[in-house]
C-alpha cells in the first residue's frame, strides 16, 4: 500500500476494499479476546543494522528539534490545525499541550516523508495518545518506542521516551527507517513497527483508525477577484 495522503475515494472498489478491513480488524478483536494473538501486544525487534545506516539514524535524532511544520498556505495551516485540535480534544484536553503536539507530529512525520496523519492513527492504535503509556513488552510512550532503540541511537536513557517531542522523533525515525528496507511498502513496515511482519491485522488496524479519526483532505478557497475602480 502506498503512502495514503487524505481520505479514501468513495467509489465501489474503495468501499469493499474499506469493508474488508473493517472485517479484518473485528476479527483481530475477536482473536484478541480469545487471546489467540494481539496486534497491539507485539513489539519492535532488534535487529543488527549496517554501520552507515545508524549513523544517518543517529545524524537525524540530533538535528534540532524545533517544529516548523510545513503548509500549502496560511488558510491551510489555520484549518489544519484547527480541525486537529478539535478531534484530539477529548484525548488532551490541554489546549497549549495539543497544540505543541499536533506541531510536533506534523513536524517530525514531514522531515522524514510520512503522511502525518498515518502518525497520529498510529499514535492512537500505540498508546491512545497517551505519553505515559508502556506496554508488558516495556514499550514506552505514544509511539510505544522499544527500549533499545535509545542504545542503538544515542547515549541518552530509555526515559526520555516519555518525553512526546523525543518519543515521536525516534517513532517517526523508526517507521522511515522500517519503510526504507521495505521499498516503501507501508504495509510491511507497520508490520515491522509492531513487530508483526507478515501479518495484516495491526496494520488495518491503523488504516482503520486512519478512515474514521484522521483522515484529512483540503481544498483552498478560491481566491476573490481583484475589485476594479468604479465597481459598485
Amino acid at each position: 500500500m502506498s503512502l495514503p495522503t487524505g481520505k479514501s475515494v468513495c467509489n465501489p472498489l474503495a468501499r469493499l476494499a474499506h469493508i474488508a478491513r473493517r472485517v479484518l480488524v473485528l476479527l483481530g478483536f475477536v482473536l484478541a479476546l480469545a487471546g489467540v494473538w494481539s496486534p497491539v501486544f507485539a513489539s519492535q525487534q532488534y535487529e543488527p543494522m549496517a554501520d552507515h545506516v545508524r549513523l544517518a539514524l543517529r545524524t537525524a535524532l540530533s538535528a534540532p528539534a524545533a517544529p516548523r511544520p510545513i503548509f500549502e498556505s496560511v488558510s491551510h495551516r489555520i484549518d489544519w490545525m484547527a480541525e486537529m485540535s478539535r478531534r484530539l480534544a477529548r484525548r488532551v484536553p490541554d489546549f497549549a499541550e495539543r497544540t505543541e503536539l499536533i506541531k510536533t507530529i506534523r513536524y517530525e512525520a514531514q522531515r522524514v516523508g510520512i503522511d502525518p496523519q498515518i502518525i497520529f492513527a498510529l499514535i492512537e492504535v500505540e498508546s491512545n495518545f497517551r505519553a505515559d503509556a508502556v506496554s508488558h513488552a516495556g514499550a514506552i510512550g505514544l509511539m510505544q518506542v522499544m527500549p533499545f532503540w535509545t542504545d542503538v541511537l544515542s547515549r541518552g536513557g530509555s526515559r526520555e521516551l516519555f518525553e512526546p517531542r523525543v518519543n515521536i522523533r525516534y517513532g517517526c525515525l523508526i517507521l522511515r527507517h522500517y519503510l526504507d528496507i521495505e521499498k516503501g511498502d507501508l504495509d510491511r513496515a507497520l508490520g515491522r513497527y509492531n513487530g508483526s511482519l507478515g501479518k495484516m491485522t495491526y496494520p488495518n488496524l491503523v488504516y482503520d483508525r486512519l478512515d474514521r479519526n484522521w483522515g484529512y483532505s483540503y481544498v483552498e478557497p478560491p481566491k476573490s477577484a481583484p475589485r476594479i475602480a468604479g465597481d459598485f
